[in-house]
């Protein structure tokens, strides 16, 4: 760039005649040692002969103080009267390999925009860009300030400010802005640097500014940024309608003004997809927003099925399967908003609360497409481009497969709860032994449904089992798992098996599933705990494998843990169980359930027993509100694992609803026992079944004696049905045959079997027990 500043003037003969401040400043001679001297003199090294006066182009000049100082120099030829030669105007530039005027050039011509400013902010120069960014022509801007050019603006007196700092304290800075330039409603961001401009003695005389529009570098990194935050902001929960809130959170307000989602119907339940084609199904609109205000014709209400035309931006993306850009001046755009009643554009200049630019994107996952979501425009100022529909499609298919993820999450969880619900007991069997009340929370969280369960089975004898029981893991195969384990208890509890011996033979059931489906289930393993309750001595027997230990709440109001000795884990094989038995008073409460109550990440599981015991104290007017009240007491929220619970209060059977005999092995006490029968009926009222009972009394007595060991005890039970029992010291159990037409004996079982509900036999300690159970009569 030249400096005029620094000229000098030389008359025909090259004797210089004029010297300027700038010219002193360059090269430290003043006036009086310049002028009068010859113009070749002030140039370092020698001068060919030959050479003009004047030496133009890239000189070397000679510093007053000795060091050379390169430069580029300009002569322009004066004239004198009658066009004779008057001299020369020379004036400074820096040197240059291909000289001044290319260096101008590419000062113009640069791809950035570049401005020279005075110390007072004041243009003096700009090239074409710079000039184009301003909007004005160059006549318009040489020597206006900064701020009167541009305006004020917090963005427009940021970058004043810097400019003065660079002026006053000469380092340079770095400056980022984003807004709209002059005359341009489109928004740009630019990337300026400001530096000092110095002069021959260093100091500031004036700042140069270079400005490069980065928009487009700038749209791709918020791109990328809503990419990034999709990756975290999308699919935080497995739930349908929240993955759609997320994502026109994320898109509302730095991509669209207005955004929704609209699902198809089926997507929101556990179905597979109709036949119907997507693009003639209804949408459901289940999440949308806006940054300010509303947006005409996209403004449906949340949860309504909407048929959207054919032509629409949203029927046209679910039928081509992808994005559609609109905007305005488009035909199909323009056309499409005055059918939803939204104002026309006039001179391709949108109304102020207009859309102007829409994206309609379906929701494809796996091949299916669930929806579609829409992105509009309206006050922000640019319209959508290609790029934009790139980003959007990626975000809708990130937001889609979330979708699709908690829609089969859905279906999973429903599938097992109904396989659940239809594998736990609805009504629990009528029986005297206890009262029972109890409660199933399926879990609330991601993994899933478990495989908690819990039963009531009556036994011989008016006895009861209480069963509750875990199996490892989430999901339908716990599940699965988990009827397995419910079926293989109630037919062990038939064979009427003590509890000890019954978690042994679950045990090696266990094992076996898990060795033959380890592909599909993993490491099966379960919880259990199996206790019996008999009413007519109050004896509870219990055993647990791996289980939480039973809550005892006495009639007292005391509250107490069961001391049972935990055994391993169902699965774990060839470790023993034991039996905990404890006389209970009448009226107690045993408290049976899953470690979902009372465990819990974070949670003190001491801390957690002690409220169940307290809650347990608190006085309530039944069951069932004590069920709700521990619930409410002793679970902190919703649970993360699924919880079981299973109250029984028991009830004792008292002298006059039992009778106990002692029959000596002699086969002549036959009789006496039937009489002693008859007896006991007609005190009980039940002389209406007295036939059938002395019957009964009559065989399996005679069995004892004849083929079992003494001492025999005859038994009668009057509960909700008549239990007639013979217990003896043998261990061998009789089986029911056909007798053949000359055999003398095998027919008295089935007689027995025939004439009654029920029957059967149950090992005990000291051998075994046969008993059948009679209905009472009516009334």
């Amino acid at each position: 760039m030249e400096d005029a500043s620094a000229a000098v003037v030389v008359d025909a003969r090259g004797i210089v005649t004029g010297w300027s401040e700038g010219a002193r400043r360059l090269t430290g001679h003043p006036a009086e040692e310049a002028v009068g001297r010859a113009a070749r003199e002030l140039l370092a090294g020698d001068t060919p002969s030959g050479a003009p006066p004047v030496p133009s182009g890239d000189v070397v000049l000679r510093h007053r103080d000795g060091r050379p100082v390169p430069l580029h120099l300009t002569v322009c030829p004066v004239s004198g009267a009658g066009d004779a030669p008057g001299g020369y105007v020379i004036t400074v530039g820096p040197p240059g390999p291909v000289g001044s005027p290319l260096v101008g050039q590419a000062f113009q011509q640069a791809s950035m925009a570049v401005s020279v400013l005075d110390t007072e902010q004041r243009f003096l120069r700009l090239n074409d860009l710079a000039r184009e960014a301003l909007g004005r022509s160059e006549e318009d801007l040489l020597g206006r300030s900064f701020l009167d050019v541009v305006g004020r603006t917090e963005r427009t007196l940021g970058l004043h400010r810097q400019l003065r700092r660079v002026a006053e304290t000469g380092e340079p800075l770095h400056h980022e802005s984003f807004g709209r330039a002059p005359g341009d409603s489109r928004l740009h961001a630019w990337k300026v640097e400001m530096w000092p401009v110095r002069g021959p003695a260093g100091e500031v005389v004036g700042t140069a500014m270079a400005g490069f529009d980065s928009t487009e570098q700038h749209h791709a990194r918020r791109r990328l940024a809503l990419l990034n935050g999709a990756a975290t902001a999308i699919g935080t929960t497995l739930d349908v309608v929240r993955t759609a809130e997320e994502l026109v959170e994320l898109l509302v307000p730095g991509f669209a003004d207005f955004a929704a989602v609209d699902l198809l119907d089926w997507a929101l339940g556990t179905e597979e997809p109709p036949a119907l084609p997507d693009s003639e199904a209804p949408l459901r609109r289940v999440a949308h927003r806006f940054a300010t205000g509303g947006a005409p014709g996209t403004d449906a209400p949340p949860g309504r099925a909407d048929a959207h035309p054919p032509s629409s931006p949203s029927a046209r993306a679910l039928r081509e399967g992808r994005a559609v850009l609109g905007r305005a001046g488009e035909p199909d755009f323009d056309r499409w908003m005055r059918e939803r009643g939204a104002p026309r554009p006039v001179d391709g200049v949108p109304a102020p609360a207009g859309v102007h630019s829409l994206l309609a994107v379906p929701l494809r996952a796996r091949g299916t497409t669930l929806g579609v979501a829409l992105a509009v425009r309206t006050t922000h100022p640019d319209p959508y481009v290609p790029d934009d529909a790139v980003l959007a499609e990626e975000l809708a298919g990130r937001a889609a497969v979330c979708v699709d993820n908690a829609r089969r999450f859905a279906r999973e969880r429903a599938t097992a709860l109904t396989l659940q619900h239809s594998l736990l007991p609805r009504e629990l069997p009528g029986q005297a032994a206890v009262e029972v009340a109890h409660r199933y929370l399926p879990s609330g969280s991601a993994a899933g449904i478990g495989g908690d369960w819990f039963d009531v089975i009556p036994l011989a004898g008016s006895r009861v089992a209480l069963v509750v029981g875990d199996v490892v893991g989430h999901g339908i195969p716990s599940t699965a798992a988990m009827g397995r384990l419910c079926t293989a208890v109630r037919t062990l509890a038939d064979v009427d098996l003590p509890p000890d011996e019954l978690l042994t033979h679950l045990d090696d059931l266990v094992t076996h599933l898990a060795a033959g489906h380890r592909d599909d289930m993993g490491e099966l393993g379960a919880t259990c705990l199996y206790a019996v309750y008999d009413p007519v001595s109050r004896w509870l027997a219990a055993a647990s494998a791996g289980h939480p230990a039973p809550a005892l709440l006495l009639p007292d109001g005391t509250c107490r843990l069961v001391p049972l000795s935990a055994g391993p884990p169902l699965g774990v094989g060839g470790l023993p169980f034991e039996v905990t038995e404890l006389r209970l008073p009448e009226g107690s409460v045993v408290a049976l359930y899953t470690d979902g109550l009372v465990e819990a990440p974070g949670r003190d599981i001491d801390h957690a027993i002690e409220e169940l015991r307290r809650a347990l104290a608190v006085p309530a007017d039944s069951l069932d509100s004590l069920c709700d009240s521990v619930l409410k007491a002793v679970l902190p929220g919703e649970p993360g694992d699924d919880v079981a619970l299973l109250l029984s209060r028991t009830r004792a059977l008292g002298a006059e609803q039992v009778a106990t005999r002692n029959v000596p092995p002699d086969p002549a006490e036959v009789p006496a026992a039937r009489q002693w029968a008859t007896e006991r009926l007609t005190a009980w009222g039940l002389d209406e079944i007295a036939f059938v009972t002395e019957l009964v009394v009559s065989e399996l007595v005679t069995n004892a004696i004849r083929y079992g060991a003494p001492p025999v005890q005859l038994r009668l039970i009057r509960d909700r049905t008549l239990i007639c029992e013979v217990a003896d010291a043998s261990s061998t159990s009789p089986h029911l045959r056909r007798a053949h037409a000359y055999d003398e004996g095998g027919r008295g079982l089935l007689l027995v079997a025939q004439l009654t509900r029920r029957w059967g036999s149950r090992q005990t300690d000291g051998g075994k027990t046969i008993w059948a159970e009679q209905p009472l009569p009516d009334g």
